[in-house]
């Protein structure tokens, strides 16, 4: 599993996909998001702007990622 650090709580789902490279673009990420592609905590999420915090767990296709929240990062 790999770790995504977050220096600011929430961060909405889209643009942690964006951000961390696993779309590349908001467009591409909400599409993702659109067809069931992303899973939070387990649960396939449809929400474009779901508010992830840290210790959510964020997955797309075999790729799991913990948030960690780093306010000094």
């Amino acid at each position: 599993m790999n770790t995504i650090q977050i220096n600011r709580e929430p961060v909405e789902l889209y643009r942690i996909l964006k951000f961390e490279g696993l779309a590349s673009s908001g467009g591409e990420a909400k599409m993702l998001i659109d067809q069931g592609e992303v899973k939070v905590n387990g649960a396939v999420e449809l929400q474009r702007r779901k508010k992830i915090r840290g210790g959510d767990r964020v997955t797309l296709g075999e790729a799991e990622f913990l948030i960690e929240f780093d306010p000094a990062s």
